[in-house]
């Protein structure tokens, strides 16, 4: 394998082990991003409540430009579904399946600072602080109504983290592929410090991003799962094992992001997992209808508990 051509493989590896976008990894979907750009960045068209635009609107939060996109009518007995990409990845990625979920539902995804269209962030991010971010996003997309949260990679476990703390707002989740809330722990048992070549690339790589590094610059550390109740909650693992650039450390780590996915049913104790059989990591953009068919049952059960 010759130096481009073995980089690629750590920066594609390196995605679906952190749960994180890195530089190069909307690759396989470019010519779906492409398309849906278009459409996200559409002027919005405002209705008499503020909240209802339909397309793309920034929104000033503690002083940073925040770059935010709704679709579908709000609908009073059901909850408006907040899409959050994974790490490395724009709005724009999920703009496919947010046009599908609006066709009956109300239907918000935004950029979080350092992706996308949003502002830089200005100094390193937490948990904590990319949270405060969603709760103004959420209050200007949904006012009081209750949100079910669908959250892909990173954007998934930011959600997982979130809602415990927000169970008045929170109502049900969706996790796809959820970043594992060991990943540190997970990657350093994986790929010990002697190890070479593409592994010791993948390992330097996911660890600097995990500790604050580009592009949101958030510090990502290990935790418990907290419970967020007995909220409607779906997990979706992927189903295709694509860790081979790493024979070496590929099935534990494989093993590894298993349990983590098995552990975030830990939010809830209505949770349920489930294997997207034909899909990598980005399942959303693999088995589109196996995401659309999870964040509808969810948005439905948390509306019949209202």
């Amino acid at each position: 394998m010759n130096h481009n051509r073995r980089l690629s493989a750590v920066i594609a590896v390196s995605c679906a082990i952190a749960g994180m976008g890195l530089v190069g990894c909307e690759e396989s979907t470019k010519s779906d991003s492409d398309a849906s750009a278009t459409r996200t960045t559409a002027a919005p068209k405002e209705t008499a409540d503020e909240g209802a635009f339909t397309g793309a609107k920034k929104f000033e939060i503690d002083g940073r430009s925040v770059n935010v996109s709704c679709s579908g009518a709000p609908a009073d007995d059901r909850p408006v579904i907040v899409l959050m990409a994974g790490g490395g990845d724009g709005l724009e990625k999920m703009a496919g399946i947010q046009k599908t979920l609006s066709g009956k539902n109300r239907v918000c995804s935004y950029d979080r600072l350092g992706e996308g269209a949003s502002d830089q962030p200005d100094g390193t991010q937490t948990i904590r602080s990319t949270g405060k971010v969603l709760t103004s996003v959420i209050d200007r997309v949904a006012g009081d109504r209750p949100v079910v949260l669908a959250g892909h990679s990173l954007g998934g476990l930011i959600a997982a983290r979130y809602a415990p703390d927000h169970r008045d707002r929170v109502k049900g989740l969706v996790l796809m592929d959820a970043t594992s809330p060991t990943q540190t722990a997970d990657l350093n048992k994986g790929i010990p410090e002697s190890a070479t070549g593409p592994a010791a690339e993948l390992r330097a790589r996911t660890l600097a991003i995990l500790q604050g590094g580009k592009p949101e610059r958030l510090m990502v550390p290990d935790g418990e799962v907290r419970s967020a109740g007995d909220i409607p909650v779906e997990v979706i693992q992927h189903g295709k094992r694509y860790l081979e650039q790493v024979p070496d450390y590929g099935p534990d780590l494989e093993r590894a992001w298993s349990n983590g996915q098995r552990a975030w049913r830990g939010v809830s104790s209505r949770s349920r997992l489930s294997t997207a059989t034909e899909s990598e990591h980005y399942i959303y953009v693999d088995q589109p209808d196996v995401a659309v068919r999870a964040i509808e049952r969810v948005t439905s059960q948390a509306a019949d508990r209202a």
